[in-house]
């Protein structure tokens, strides 16, 4: 399938690693002009090198750290025109909710919401502006189920659901849509170092661990593994083209059946 993407400009927040790196190969492979981001210029171009190595596509980058409204400015000004934008900046940690502080709550809405709200804001007039655009808030599976061990993280997700779409119902009857991608545990590289923690903490493999996560953290896991972060990438980038217009204002699960609503 072509999705037409030849010539789009695409920015993917907080895509040095993980999901958001996976979500940005995959547009270079579809011919999109890619815009990675980090917060260091030397995870930047690392990502950047990656990119033209495995896909012989050219892409470029913008260091900045979009958690802060001074971050998300300067990498507005530096931005241009961008007909792409995927909200994929995120942090999680789990700890026990009596335990999370004020600055811990503040400090996850900024990051995981608020800055897709200010790229979305800076980004979206050029879009409406052209009659073309694509955005994507990539969630989670628990912004649904929210987990009890990380109840601030849930929150964030949750509130990216209501903001995608919000902002969709604003761009109603343009060529603009806004959708929100709902991964579930996925094998990224903060997921894996967790995972060989508790091994190391536990004296297990971390093939024992992830059996006994899915046997009682996610029971309803009809994948009973990690997804692949290139398994959630194929959901992302099928959104950002064209042939996915009639997709608006969407939550599309790729959780591995741990919802277990039908809806």
């Amino acid at each position: 399938m072509d999705l037409g993407l030849d010539g789009k400009r695409a920015f993917v927040s907080g895509s040095t690693g993980g999901i958001g790196f996976a979500i940005a190969r995959g547009l270079a492979r579809e011919g999109a002009a890619v815009i990675v981001n980090g917060r260091t210029e030397a995870a930047v171009d690392t990502a950047i090198r990656r990119i033209r190595d495995e896909t012989g596509a050219p892409a470029h980058g913008i260091a900045a750290d979009l958690g802060s409204a001074a971050g998300v400015e300067v990498a507005v000004a530096r931005l241009g025109t961008v007909d792409i934008l995927v909200n994929n900046l995120g942090i999680f940690e789990p700890k026990p909710f009596l335990e999370i502080p004020d600055e811990d709550w503040s400090r996850f809405f900024e990051i995981n919401v608020m800055s897709g709200i200010r790229l979305s804001r800076a980004l979206l007039p050029g879009m409406v502006d052209r009659d073309w655009g694509r955005i994507l808030f990539i969630s989670s599976e628990s912004g649904l189920n929210i987990p009890v061990e990380m109840v601030h993280y849930g929150m964030t997700k949750t509130a990216q659901l209501a903001v995608s779409r919000g902002l969709a119902e604003t761009v109603a009857g343009t060529g603009v849509t806004v959708n929100a991608v709902l991964p579930g545990p996925t094998r990224s590289e903060g997921v894996g170092a967790f995972v060989a923690s508790l091994a190391r903490d536990q004296g297990k493999s971390t093939d024992e661990v992830e059996a006994e996560f899915f046997h009682t953290a996610r029971p309803s896991s009809l994948l009973r593994r990690f997804a692949e972060v290139d398994e959630v990438a194929n959901m992302a980038v099928y959104l950002c083209g064209t042939g996915a217009s009639a997709t608006n204002g969407a939550a599309l699960r790729v959780d591995g059946g741990v919802v277990r609503s039908i809806a």
